[in-house]
């Protein structure tokens, strides 16, 4: 199912879920979809917790250039998937993450990381170790939990309450990107260039052999080109409300 325009669903009402209701909520879709805005934003409306998967492997990938492993040997990097010790905070506000100790959240957003990341994240190994840290924060989110990532409905939470699978143009995604880098302080940003490179992200997540980018068959699609991001989060909202409401 793909929604193209926002929710016109009965009115939600806000607040955090009961314990004895908590709902697990998987977001995927590839870059640049508006996947951890919303996440956020979702996550802060309705009292939940919050967990950006892609943060992690971000880290582990960070991990291995700061300690010296050569990202594009997948020997090597099984070999040290077990070494950084990563931990997420789940504050949708404030999320945090810290590798041995270290906050690693300016670090993980460079180019070097950027440019790594699909490799080390291919390596079965690798998405093992953090699947489990993923299972597990899950499992411990009292009220439940706002999960985004790319496998997440697929491979990491097949039994979550929601599935939503975020979509774009790629042109729609590079004009956000380079937003985000105008942003970040960029004096010149190359659409084209940003455009090639997500496309080129998407084929790299969706072709690895290990829990590869792709939507779950009961997740429900929401194409974000032509949405606002405040229009996204109450379509998603919506939709969480109303299987809450159903269960």
């Amino acid at each position: 199912m793909a929604l193209r325009q926002p929710c016109t669903c009965s009115t939600h009402k806000e607040g955090p879920p009961t314990v004895s209701n908590p709902v697990i909520v998987a977001i995927d879709g590839p870059s640049g979809t508006g996947k951890s805005s919303t996440s956020k934003a979702v996550a802060a409306k309705l009292g939940l917790s919050y967990l950006d998967t892609g943060a992690q492997y971000r880290a582990m990938t960070w991990w291995m250039l700061s300690n010296g492993v050569d990202v594009n040997d997948s020997a090597a990097v099984a070999t040290a998937a077990e070494k950084p010790v990563i931990v997420s905070g789940a504050d949708p506000a404030a999320p945090t993450i810290t590798v041995d100790g270290v906050d690693a959240s300016g670090p993980i957003r460079t180019q070097e990381v950027t440019a790594a990341v699909s490799a080390v994240s291919a390596v079965p190994e690798v998405r093992t170790r953090l699947v489990g840290l993923q299972r597990d924060a899950a499992a411990g989110a009292p009220g439940g939990i706002v999960v985004e990532g790319r496998d997440i409905g697929t491979t990491v939470l097949p039994d979550a309450t929601v599935k939503i699978f975020l979509t774009a143009s790629a042109e729609a995604r590079a004009a956000r990107r380079g937003g985000e880098l105008k942003a970040a302080g960029s004096a010149q940003v190359d659409l084209a260039a940003t455009r090639e490179a997500l496309v080129r992200r998407d084929a790299a997540d969706s072709g690895r052999r290990t829990s590869p980018l792709a939507k779950a068959d009961d997740a429900i699609e929401v194409d974000t080109s032509e949405l606002t991001l405040d229009q996204v989060i109450e379509c998603v909202v919506t939709l969480i409300e109303e299987k809450r409401a159903a269960s």
